[in-house]
Order: C-alpha cells, then structure tokens, then sequence
C-alpha cells in the first residue's frame, strides 16, 4: 500500500514543489476521514494542491468562492417546483461531491458558515425536512486568510473544531521558486494521472482504522491533550474531540510511514496541526512573550514519552 502513497505523492509533487510535510498531513487527514483548514495569504498554492489531489485521486471536486452573498442553499441545494410534473424536485448544492474547497471561508455570513458545519459533522444536510446522505468519501478543505486581512472575520471555536487540522503553506524556498517558474501548474494539472479510485481511498481508510495502538500509546495522547488543560499558559485548551483527531491522524502517519502500529514520533508529527487552532493562549502568556507555537512545544516536551 505504501506504493500507491508514494505515487499519489509524487504526483503531487510535480505541481507543489518544497512542501512535502504539507503534502503528508493533507493525505493523512484525508486517510483518517477528517477535514483541513488552509490558512495563509493569496498565491502561495492553495488551491492548486486541491486541485491536484482531486486529479490524482480521482475524487469529483468542486469549489465554491465564499463571499457574504453567498447561502446555505448555495452549498446545500434547494427544492424547486417543477410545473410539468406538478412535483417539488430536489437540487443538489456544491457539496454534492467527495472534496469540496471551501476557498476563503472567513469571507461569508455565519449562517453559510453554520451550514457547512453540519455538513462536516454528519455527512448530510437536511434541506426542507429532508435529509439528504453525502457521497463517500467526502472532505472539506477550507482556506482563510489571515485573520486580520480586508473583509475577514474570525470563525468561532466551534467549527474551528469541526476541522482535524490546521496548515499553513508558507512562501517557497528560493530552490523551489524557481521550479515553480520553469512549470506551468495548470497544464501540469490537467495532464496529472489518477493514481488511485474513489474505493482505494475507502479501502485505505478501514485500514487505517485497524491499525494497532498500544494502551501506553492511548494514555500518551490523552496526556498530551490534558496538559494543556488548568495550565496557566492556555485560556482555551485541548478538548476530548482533539484527542479523537490526534489518535486518528497518529494512525494515518503510522500507515504513510509503512508501519501498521502507532509510535511517539507519529504523534510528534501531527501533534502541532491538530492542536494549533484548538488552544488559545493566556493573557499572560501572550504577555510574557510566549507564541502558540512556543507554547505547544513546551506543553509537549512536558510529557513523558510512553514506555
């Protein structure tokens, strides 16, 4: 299996040059059933690594611009009359589909915003009383901008919660930059080649659900989340839905790394995308310098590693 990774991968790479590690935790949340928030400034490749992962996963994609016109039923789909057959006919929104981007999410109303929540939960949406089921698979990738930027607004905790991670590309290196010059990445997209089928990527995914993790392992992980609970440097911490998303993402990055059982290093790697929109400082440690990413590496090296 460790093959077909490595292909997807390298596909990838053609067209997203220098952020392998990216590339990694976006097909481990994609492995473990969870949805991504991208979070950066315009230009740095958002959207072309979507739109590449949708080519070489042969997943039916669709995107969706976020501005504050935009409503549920936008996403959702509407029932409209047909006066032929004197019926009302269900149609299906945009996220109808197995990866929707939901490209800068932070733009729109809270009520879109409420309404793609409920579709990342429960893989459905209810429309006029009636519930309709998702395809599967099925995965957001959302992304912001910074928050701060011209139109934004902050999402609140709870559907920042609803996301299993959280990324940031970042600028290329000077390497890289160039690479990206001497390609065209449109074309380079169109003519990716599907590595794999809707059902490999479900296959895979019950997979990963087997995976071994050790009592010890368990422990561990709920070690890591409770740390940042009653902890001075931490005025939000980690809840037990981040545990949930820390067990499953450790399980995805065994499987990427052609192992069927769970380390402390696959914890260490995904560790810090999980729980960096999860926590929110302290007033006084924001006050006494610290950073998120300060903070989280020092409620991490706190713990002790399993035996």
């Amino acid at each position: 299996m460790s093959e077909i990774i490595d292909r997807v991968k390298g596909s990838v790479r053609l067209v997203i040059h220098g952020k392998d590690e990216v590339i990694d935790m976006v097909l481990c949340a994609i492995l473990a059933k969870g949805h991504v928030l991208l979070e950066d400034i315009p230009g740095v490749g958002k959207t072309t690594l979507v739109t590449a992962l949708a080519k070489v996963l042969s997943l039916d994609y669709k995107r969706i611009q976020f501005t504050p016109d935009v409503l549920p039923s936008d996403l959702s789909g509407f029932t409209m009359y047909d006066k032929n057959t004197g019926e009302f006919n269900f149609r299906k929104g945009a996220v109808f589909t197995n990866l929707f981007l939901a490209d800068e999410i932070n733009r729109t109303s809270p009520k879109t915003q409420s309404a793609l929540l409920e579709v990342m939960e429960e893989q459905k949406c209810t429309v006029d009383g009636e519930t309709h089921n998702l395809p599967k698979p099925f995965f957001v990738i959302a992304t912001q901008n910074p928050v701060g930027a011209s139109g934004t607004q902050k999402l609140p905790e709870s559907q920042l919660d609803r996301f299993m991670i959280r990324l940031t590309m970042g600028y290329p290196d000077h390497d890289s930059a160039i690479d990206i010059l001497k390609g065209d990445s449109h074309e380079i997209v169109e003519n990716l080649n599907p590595c794999m089928q809707k059902d490999d990527i479900l296959k895979l995914q019950d997979i990963v659900d087997g995976i071994d993790v050790a009592d010890s392992m368990l422990n561990y992980i709920v070690r890591l989340t409770e740390i940042t609970r009653d902890n001075d440097l931490y005025y939000l911490g980690l809840s037990p839905r981040a545990s949930i998303a820390l067990l499953k993402m450790a399980k995805a990055h065994a499987f990427i790394m052609d192992r069927n059982y769970v380390t402390p290093e696959d914890v260490k790697a995904v560790y810090y995308s999980i729980a960096n929109h999860r926590v929110v400082l302290s007033t006084k440690a924001k006050a006494t310098g610290y950073s998120l990413e300060m903070a989280l590496a020092k409620s991490f090296e706190s713990v002790k590693l399993p035996m």
